[in-house]
């Protein structure tokens, strides 16, 4: 693995560490009252089509972290639906 492809890998892993953090805290006070709604929903969508677009380049760092970031957002939409 070259410089090229750990340097992909490592912004993809502090990329989809982007959400985490909102998710955690959303989850553990089970509120989600100043959570944007839209937001998410603009990321997700987002999301799909960079995975669309690393799956025609056939790059697995942008499918993968987009994948990880896809499950995190749609995360957040269930969560923000579920504590409205």
């Amino acid at each position: 693995m070259g410089f090229t492809e750990i340097l992909g890998y490592s912004a993809g892993v502090i990329t989809t560490l982007t959400f985490l953090p909102q998710v955690i805290k959303t989850w553990k006070e089970r509120s989600a009252k100043d959570v944007s709604l839209w937001m998410f929903i603009i990321a997700a969508t987002n999301e799909v089509m960079w995975i669309g677009y690393g799956i025609l380049k056939d790059d697995w760092v942008i499918i993968l972290t987009n994948a990880v970031v896809l499950i995190l957002s749609v995360t957040m939409i269930g969560l923000k639906l579920k504590y409205k």
